[in-house]
């Protein structure tokens, strides 16, 4: 039996979804099959690293990006279980 998501955890995913860099950083994860280091992508979207810090800890608490910190570096990729998980079956986690 899978356990249901609470009504914060709900609030969580669609708060990240919710704002238009966040939305920008999932498409620009979405092509990617490896992970990605944070800076490249702030990069890439032109954001400034304290941006892509607060976007990326959002996205990471509502369990959207994996993040994985090697060395200095700290790695993201896209957590698709979670998409399938509160979008595939939108209706039925509202």
């Amino acid at each position: 039996m899978t356990k249901q998501p609470t009504t914060e955890e709900k609030l969580k995913v669609f708060k990240a979804l919710a704002d238009p860099i966040r939305l920008e950083v999932i498409h620009y994860l979405n092509g990617l099959d490896q992970a990605v280091s944070c800076g490249e992508i702030g990069q890439a979207m032109h954001i400034s690293k304290t941006s892509g810090s607060y976007h990326f800890k959002i996205l990471q608490e509502a369990g959207l990006i994996t993040v994985q910190k090697v060395a200095r570096e700290k790695y993201v990729k896209l957590d698709r279980s979670t998409f399938d998980e509160y979008l595939t079956h939108f209706w039925q986690n509202v």
